[in-house]
């Protein structure tokens, strides 16, 4: 044996065996090609696997497009029922009864639960405040007030109404919360 035959590399003795003997050779093809395969299957998979997800996905959103689709033009009607609510509750108890405003006093009243039946037709609810304990997601504390009746952390005031758009918050109530009384 020569220094050459020595150092001959395990590629190049299956080449020459391959060479030699066409079924090795044909063993080497079916084995790249089954690899090859193997790898063919598992792109297929994991692209059928991205394109389910992305339907899901797209499905999704298509959803909550849906659902959410108001949000904005809730946000924005939300000040013409708090205006609305200001105004029937400025009306003195005299004028209401007075004949003369007695039209216009329903009439307000009237708008304001068709303006609360279209609200609850599109999902949108208001926040239970008053007697609450404080929920920072969906209410927001803007003063504490002593109060010896109530508990810490309690809603004692409601100084703006808040509201929410299926699961989702649209606005947190305004509120006063009790502390410990000094």
């Amino acid at each position: 044996m020569t220094e050459d035959e020595k150092t001959v590399a395990p590629e190049d003795l299956r080449q020459e065996t391959a060479d030699e003997a066409p079924e090795v050779a044909e063993h080497d093809r079916v084995a790249e090609l089954e690899a090859e395969l193997a790898e063919s299957r598992s792109a297929t998979l994991y692209a059928r696997a991205e394109a389910q997800n992305l339907l899901r996905r797209a499905q999704k959103e298509a959803e909550d497009a849906r659902t959410y689709a108001a949000t904005g033009f809730a946000r924005d009607i939300l000040s013409v029922a708090d205006n609305l609510a200001r105004a029937l509750a400025a009306i003195p108890e005299d004028l209401r009864e007075d004949e003369k405003w007695k039209g216009l006093v329903v009439g307000l009243e009237a708008t304001g639960r068709e303006l609360d039946s279209v609200f609850g037709r599109h999902g949108i609810s208001k926040i239970v405040a008053l007697g609450e304990t404080l929920d920072p997601n969906r209410h927001q504390a803007m003063m504490e007030m002593p109060s010896a009746e109530a508990e810490p952390g309690t809603i004692v005031q409601e100084i703006q109404s808040g509201y929410m758009i299926k699961d989702r918050l649209l606005r947190p109530a305004l509120v006063g919360v009790a502390k410990k009384a000094d």
